[in-house]
C-alpha cells in the first residue's frame, strides 16, 4: 500500500497510520472509536519512556502495532492493552524490542540532555510523554516526534549530532502544521 493510500493523523506523542478501506469496500463504523481507544490505551502505558517509539494503524477489525521499544515490557503490555479493546479481534505485534546495550544506554542519557537540556527546545520537555522520542540502536541514533517548526527540528538534529560516541543520526521529525 502507497503512502498517498494512507491517512495520517499526527499526534504529538504517536503516529497512528489508518488504512483505509479498499475500493469498493464500505469503512466500518468502529474504527474511528478503536483508533481513539488504542491511542488512549498505548499512551496510558505505565513504563513509556522517551526512549520509546509507538505507532499503530487500524484495518477493520485488526490492529497492527509499530515502533520500537527500548524496555520488552512495553511490547506485552501494548498488545495485552489493544486486545483488551471491544471490536478488536486480532492484534499483529510488530513493535520492536531495542537490543540491551550500556553503550545504548549511556547515549539515549547524554542525547537526552544535549536535546531537552537545549534552552530553545525545553518547551518540550513538559508533560509525562515528551514529543521528541529518541531512539538508539547499536550506537545509530532516530528522532522521531513532532516539533512546532523547522528551526527545532534542525536544532534537535544538529544537538544529537554533537553528541560523542553517534554513528549516524536520522532526524525523523516532522514540523507541526500550523
Amino acid at each position: 500500500m502507497g503512502l498517498r493510500n494512507l491517512r495520517f493523523l499526527v499526534l504529538p506523542i504517536l503516529m497512528t497510520l489508518m488504512a483505509p478501506a479498499s475500493p469498493g469496500q464500505v469503512p466500518q463504523r468502529g474504527v474511528p472509536r478503536i483508533q481513539k481507544e488504542v491511542l488512549h490505551e498505548l499512551t496510558m502505558l505505565p513504563f513509556l519512556t522517551v526512549f520509546d517509539n509507538l505507532a499503530f494503524k487500524v484495518e477493520g477489525d485488526k490492529v497492527v502495532l509499530l515502533g520500537q521499544v527500548a524496555n520488552p515490557v512495553n511490547k506485552v503490555d501494548a498488545e495485552k492493552a489493544v486486545k483488551g479493546i471491544e471490536g478488536v479481534e486480532q492484534v499483529d505485534n510488530q513493535i520492536e524490542v531495542l537490543p540491551v546495550s550500556p553503550m545504548d544506554d549511556r547515549l539515549r542519557r547524554a542525547l537526552f540532555r544535549a536535546i531537552y537540556g537545549f534552552a530553545p527546545l525545553q518547551k518540550y520537555d513538559m508533560g509525562v510523554l515528551k514529543p521528541i522520542r529518541i531512539i538508539v540502536k547499536n550506537g545509530h541514533f532516530t528522532l522521531e516526534g513532532i516539533v512546532d517548526n523547522q528551526t527545532d527540528k534542525d536544532s534537535a538534529g544538529l544537538r544529537a549530532n554533537g553528541v560523542p560516541g553517534i554513528f549516524s543520526v536520522t532526524n525523523n521529525l516532522r514540523v507541526a502544521k500550523s
